[in-house]
């Protein structure tokens, strides 16, 4: 008789269902076809299959379907449906599309919410926790989301919903579980990783309450797996007695926790991805997807100005027009003094002929636009709080290290048009701004200015609370990609002089 529980999980696959990139349309080991047929040949009668969140965001195939087809079943549910999940847990970005697309997701997908520690209209949405007994063993399953979601969501997406912290709320449940319970193993299933190295116990993050897992660990006893997501990393191991799993993003690795009920043992695992696709799941969404493919190919406009993305590190050391080109395009439709945009990592940009493809593949955000009032004050403090993204090593400017781990952080640095700039690496942080000046004259703190800034900003997202704390002068509810889409459309010729407005020095 099989002695061994297994329970796999998946966590931030972000809508990638087809085993290949819409970029390039290459192959690539991802995608829910390709962890179904993994999972069919792991899973037994002793198995749990879990998602923890950011499932229904993030690739080219639903943006498509939640900006066209909302109000329908996305193909992402009936996949999850058809693979057979047995629990969701909720990630940030699974609110991106507000609530009654939230809600038909985990309808249709066939599988029961488990999160302890997000509130509708003042209840919970799901049991706090679940028991579930395999091999004569109980087990305690439990499922905790970053309670950070307002510092990021659109306040319309989020209005009926609460989230109480993740760490408090782990604390009174496995304490509960314990006393009314009385289980063999506790599982903690948690949008959110670790605020510090797990190997040196040192932090590798502002500890702000967005990642709490190294704090769980650390003080609560009892759990004996926790099972990660967020942060869009790679980690397998154990700490402080527990086990842990993180299994990166778009679906390229399986969590796999075994856990031998005659020795105690449990093994935590990382599976890759590279089982062949299951035609089955592909089937499910060939119709929908043979329309992405279309629009993916509709011509916008044209450019002569090179926008490519080949260096993320280049294009942001020696401003990238294609900065400029986003900052133009928010200013004009939004009539802001100023404009703020980061550019993403992996963004292709573009040169020539531009489509949806390679705009979708550009700014692959929803972020919707907003117009903040700031004074020169305000406007130093954001843009020191951007130049902490440079330091200096062996007499080069570099990116500071924790931009680039634990997870990169590059879409946390916003290049700034209207005014001009000097960035000085080997400064302290706080003091790296050293020159500021707009049409050549330098700003006092007291003069104002509308800024356009894309949602994520706007909500203090990245250490931003200044921006956050200030005036909100307009709303444009449209995503950001879809603006930049309807100026290409409108223009045609995308015409500009260059914009070498920042300088970063050693």
């Amino acid at each position: 008789m099989n002695k061994r529980i297994r329970i796999l999980s998946t966590s931030d696959v972000h809508g990638v269902i087809y085993p290949y990139a819409y970029a390039d349309m290459k192959e690539r080991d991802h995608g829910f076809a390709r962890l179904s047929t993994l999972i069919n040949e792991l899973r037994d009668e002793n198995t749990l299959l879990i998602d923890n969140g950011d499932t229904i965001e993030g690739s080219s195939f639903t943006f498509y379907h939640y900006s066209r087809k909302r109000d329908e079943i996305c193909p992402v549910s009936s996949i999850m449906r058809s693979i057979g999940y047995d629990y969701l847990n909720v990630g940030n970005h699974d609110f991106n599309y507000g609530e009654e697309a939230l809600f038909r997701h985990i309808k249709e997908s066939g599988s029961k919410w488990l999160t302890a520690n997000v509130l509708y209209k003042g209840e919970l949405l799901g049991p706090e926790y679940v028991i579930h007994e395999f091999c004569n063993k109980k087990m305690a399953v439990f499922a905790l989301t970053s309670h950070f979601v307002p510092h990021w969501e659109d306040k319309e997406n989020i209005r009926n919903f609460t989230f109480l912290d993740a760490y408090e709320t782990a604390e009174k449940i496995v304490r509960k579980i314990k006393e009314e319970e009385d289980p063999d193993y506790i599982v903690c299933v948690y949008h959110g990783g670790f605020e510090r190295d797990p190997e040196t116990g040192e932090p590798s993050e502002d500890d702000t309450g967005e990642n709490q897992g190294y704090r769980i660990l650390e003080n609560i006893k009892g759990i004996d797996v926790i099972l990660m997501g967020h942060q869009h990393r790679t980690c397998v191991g154990k700490l402080f007695g527990t086990a842990y799993t993180q299994p990166f993003q778009n679906g390229i690795y399986l969590s796999c926790i075994d856990i031998d009920t005659e020795t105690g043992e449990i093994t935590p695992e990382l599976l890759e991805v590279k089982a062949d696709p299951d035609e089955k799941v592909m089937a499910i969404a060939a119709a929908e997807e043979k329309e992405v493919q279309s629009w993916l190919d509709t011509p916008l406009g044209h450019t002569d100005i090179d926008m490519r993305i080949l260096d993320d590190i280049d294009v942001r050391l020696h401003k990238s027009q294609l900065a400029t080109f986003i900052n133009i395009v928010q200013k004009e439709v939004s009539g802001a003094d100023l404009s703020g945009a980061a550019l993403f990592l992996n963004a292709c940009g573009f040169t020539g002929d531009i489509t949806m493809r390679t705009l979708v593949n550009t700014y692959f955000f929803p972020n919707t636009l907003f117009v903040k009032k700031i004074n020169g004050k305000i406007l130093k403090e954001y843009l020191e709080r951007n130049a902490d993204f440079w330091t200096v090593k062996d007499d080069q400017v570099i990116v500071n290290p924790l931009y680039d781990f634990p997870t990169p952080a590059y879409h946390n640095y916003d290049m700034v048009d209207g005014i001009e700039y000097t960035i000085k690496a080997s400064n302290p942080n706080g003091s790296k701004i050293i020159e500021l000046t707009r049409n050549g004259k330098p700003i006092g703190d007291d003069e104002e200015f509308t800024i356009a800034i894309n949602s994520y900003r706007a909500a203090g997202s990245g250490g931003f609370e200044m921006i956050s704390d200030s005036p909100t002068v307009k709303e444009i509810q449209k995503s950001v990609s879809e603006i930049l889409a309807e100026y290409i459309e409108e223009k045609k010729e995308i015409a500009f002089e260059p914009v070498n407005n920042i300088k970063v020095i050693v």
